[in-house]
């Protein structure tokens, strides 16, 4: 991932980052284990599968902010335990904590999955790590037929991110994260816009489960 678009203000993207993974949170914890099965908006993921990778990628960043994000370990994706939603939700605390300790906007994160020779700044960092849960939110969201909605001040953030991931051939690779981009409606909202840009159709279909009973964000 390419994408160059930075907050301005480091502090209030940190802010908005933990909106995100918070929101993620709120949402796993809806699910049931019966829930794992189902299919996603992530290709041919099940929810189990988006899960394990979704851990998988805060333990990552996680140690990537505290200066160990060479290290292969902290990127494995392993199978769901016998507490796939106190496991997630460990790790998202864990990676809210980590970005937390980051001096500032222009400390070097390595990030083996995006680049092996190269370094990223802080703020770029945890800008792709915010566009991801973003998304991912949503994925889970339709997976589990519940509404999503995050604050505008989120999505105001993360749509020029959103914008700025290369739309090119690393998509069509396997265990890509983004599709290729489609076209958003020319009445398209923030979110949809976000989807769209990539590869997302806010139109997927998920599962009957009836009626949300809340929405998840603001």
């Amino acid at each position: 991932m390419n994408a160059s678009a930075p907050h301005p203000d480091f502090a209030g993207l940190r802010r908005l980052h933990t909106e995100a993974v918070r929101d993620s949170v709120t949402l796993v914890r809806r699910m049931t284990p019966g829930d794992l099965s189902r299919p996603t908006p992530c290709s041919a993921w099940t929810l189990a599968d988006l899960l394990a990778h979704m851990t998988a990628q805060h333990h990552g960043f996680a140690a990537a902010a505290r200066g160990a994000g060479r290290e292969p370990a902290h990127w494995s994706v392993r199978p769901l335990g016998t507490d796939p939603v106190g496991e997630y939700t460990a790790a998202a605390e864990n990676v809210i904590a980590a970005f937390a300790t980051v001096e500032g906007p222009d400390q070097a994160f390595a990030l083996p999955e995006f680049s092996v020779g190269r370094t990223f700044r802080a703020a770029r960092a945890i800008g792709f790590h915010l566009i991801d849960y973003v998304v991912h939110s949503w994925d889970v969201a339709r997976t589990l037929g519940l509404a999503y909605t995050p604050a505008p001040e989120l999505l105001r953030a993360a749509l020029p991110i959103a914008r700025a991931v290369p739309d090119d051939d690393s998509r069509l690779a396997p265990g890509s994260a983004f599709r290729p981009g489609l076209t958003a409606g020319e009445d398209a909202d923030m979110l949809e816009q976000i989807l769209t840009a990539l590869g997302r159709s806010p139109h997927w279909p998920g599962p009957e489960r009836g009626a949300a009973t809340r929405d998840v964000g603001r």
